[in-house]
């Protein structure tokens, strides 16, 4: 019985797999036709096929299988995202990439924060840990839009590079008030400070060992014996990244982004693949990361809550309205500003206080929140669901559109 139990489970799962590759195809084939980011279909899809309507997916955000796909799927499109910097930019912009994903977070939580408290009449602490869950901009998201809409080099690689880096200060920020708000601690800016550094550092040394170790195995000209299995090797390489960080209680994101940086700048390494094996280990990495794009987007929309939403939509909405309209703004010109090394144009800093999706990471978070009985959970999850469906059905959706009336499309 146990086993035919077993079973049974492994062909409904099989079943619902089939079914998001099959609707994810056809969602794809639609957001080309439309020329908009396939994620937007791929949310509207999976809110469709999901418990709330047709009833063809269900899967817990809180099961196994949700988290290995979302941990797994968001740290390979974050590692094709870090393959694609390039460090002669990174150069250029990486003082405004380290304090917007730093000090802006801050802003973007506190700004936020006061909306929560005005809007939803929260208690101030519990008002700033939704702020603070929400804060920090999505990767899995981010890093598709602009493999699909070509932006100017330096403000598509600043934002991606923005929200690689800020996922682990969000997530300190998140804890830190959580432990305040449930009367386990008080708040210390020393204590968040080298948490961040500490997080920050390991993630970075992590992914540029295991990055550097790949290239050289896939790429040097005498020890390069793993060069036809350079596939397997970054999806080893992206596994062991995330949990090596992971298990030093570092930021497994920032590792995985830093892996795929170094591999992605390998001539700079002095490594060079051959024109073939670049192609197939191209190929191999657009194919897998369109896959994970599709389960995450439409697992996503299926586990929307309408019962939940519904009940603080208007509150919730004027919430991330000015989540994203002022908030955003006043973070992305008090950190680009005063960088005089970038000299961001105000059509640049213009177009990143548009482009700030939230998605996967802000709604683990929440969902943590849920499990932990956090006061104002609920609250909180509501609001973030609402943030990540106008984030990624407003901004996402006009994002070329923005671009190529500021001037910074590349055709």
């Amino acid at each position: 019985m146990e086993s035919s139990a077993s079973l049974e489970l492994a062909k409904h799962i099989l079943l619902m797999f089939g079914t998001i590759l099959a609707v994810g195809t056809f969602s794809g084939l639609i957001a080309r036709l439309a020329k908009i980011p396939d994620v937007v279909v791929f949310l509207l899809i999976g809110m469709l096929i999901g418990p709330g309507v047709l009833g063809l997916v269900d899967i817990k955000a809180d099961s196994t299988i949700n988290q290995l796909i979302m941990i797994f799927g968001s740290s390979y499109i974050l590692f094709d995202g870090g393959a694609s910097i390039r460090l002669k930019v990174l150069k250029e912009v990486w003082i405004t990439i380290v304090v917007i994903s730093t000090v802006g977070v801050l802003i973007t939580a506190a700004v936020t924060g006061i909306a929560a408290y005005y809007f939803l009449g929260l208690a101030p602490v519990v008002a700033l840990l939704l702020g603070t869950v929400i804060a920090s901009t999505d990767p899995a998201t981010l890093v598709p839009v602009f493999k699909q809409v070509r932006i100017k080099d330096r403000v598509a690689q600043t934002v991606m590079s923005e929200s690689a880096f800020n996922d682990a200060m969000g997530a300190i920020l998140t804890f830190t008030v959580l432990g305040v708000a449930m009367g386990a601690g008080e708040f210390s800016i020393g204590d968040a400070v080298a948490n961040l550094l500490k997080q920050s550092l390991l993630g970075i040394v992590i992914g540029g060992a295991l990055g550097y170790l790949a290239a050289f195995l896939i790429s040097h000209e005498k020890f390069n014996f793993l060069a036809e299995f350079a596939p397997v090797v970054t999806l080893m390489a992206v596994i062991g990244a995330y949990m090596g960080a992971d298990g030093m209680h570092a930021s497994g994101f920032m590792a995985v982004f830093v892996f795929g940086i170094m591999l992605g700048n390998q001539e700079s390494l002095g490594f060079k693949l051959t024109q073939q094996e670049g192609n197939e280990l191209e190929e191999f990495v657009i194919t897998t990361a369109l896959i994970m794009r599709m389960f995450i987007f439409i697992l996503l929309g299926t586990q929307v809550d309408f019962g939940l939403m519904n009940h603080y939509l208007l509150s919730g909405v004027a919430v991330v309205t000015v989540f994203m309209l002022v908030a955003r703004p006043i973070t992305v010109f008090l950190c680009a500003l005063p960088d005089r090394r970038a000299k961001w144009s105000f059509r640049e800093m213009l177009f990143m206080c548009w482009t700030r999706e939230t998605g996967v990471i802000p709604g683990a978070l929440a969902g943590m929140l849920v499990g932990m009985k956090a006061p104002g959970a609920q609250i909180i999850a509501s609001v973030t669901f609402i943030a990540i469906l106008m984030t990624i059905l407003i901004q996402a959706t006009t994002t070329k559109w923005l671009a190529k009336k500021l001037g910074l499309l590349v055709e």
